[in-house]
């Protein structure tokens, strides 16, 4: 979909030709498993609940559930809306309408569900530090990010750009092993006065007549 008016019409066709139209990004997706991945998909579920309930604890409110997803591949996790709510691409063309009423938007704009991917190594890794301390700081930063990142990648706009910024910058801090107290060097102390500075060139040019 390229035009704007897509999403409008797209959200009317329930199916087309016989078949059935579905939103990959709202929940309620179901794909064909057969019975070997029903039971691994009923094992994750098991082995991340623990971590659900922390993001879910971590997050509060900003989303309505946090559950093991099946329809993510390679991401550690991603947002989708509500069966019967907008899209992240219709909910950003409605907040480009000059004209549109609040009230609806407060209503279609329906809470997210966070699905995370079990098999994803940085999802793997956030369980095993929950586990250890789920008040760990880095596991609530961690979380925030993720949530953050999914905000983008799931086509939503960030509430705070300027908080998800220097998370960012703190995470990579820890990257490059800097403490994060730790400041750049003063440096003018190193450089001359201006008047200093001013009379010793004078004095070269007085050298020079």
């Amino acid at each position: 979909m390229v035009e704007a008016i897509d999403e409008y019409a797209i959200g009317q066709l329930k199916e087309y030709e016989g078949k059935k139209l579905v939103s990959a990004t709202k929940e309620g997706l179901k794909l064909e498993e057969s019975e070997d991945e029903k039971k691994k998909k009923d094992e994750l579920k098991t082995l991340f609940d623990g971590l659900c309930k922390v993001i879910k604890d971590i997050l509060g409110d900003k989303v309505e559930k946090v559950v093991v997803s099946d329809r993510v591949v390679d991401s550690p996790c991603c947002l989708v809306t509500g069966e019967y709510g907008w899209t992240a691409n219709m909910e950003r063309i409605m907040k480009a309408q000059a004209l549109r009423d609040s009230s609806m938007s407060s209503y279609m704009s329906s809470k997210k569900t966070m699905e995370i991917n079990p098999e994803n190594p940085i999802m793997d890794e956030l369980r095993k530090r929950a586990e250890v301390d789920k008040n760990d700081k880095s596991v609530k930063d961690l979380v925030l990010l993720m949530y953050e990142t999914a905000l983008l990648t799931s086509g939503f706009s960030l509430d705070d750009p300027n908080t998800f910024g220097n998370r960012i910058h703190r995470m990579m801090k820890l990257g490059l092993s800097i403490d994060e107290d730790e400041s750049i060097p003063d440096t003018d102390a190193e450089m001359p006065p201006l008047e200093e500075a001013a009379d010793a060139e004078g004095s070269k040019m007085e050298e020079v007549d």
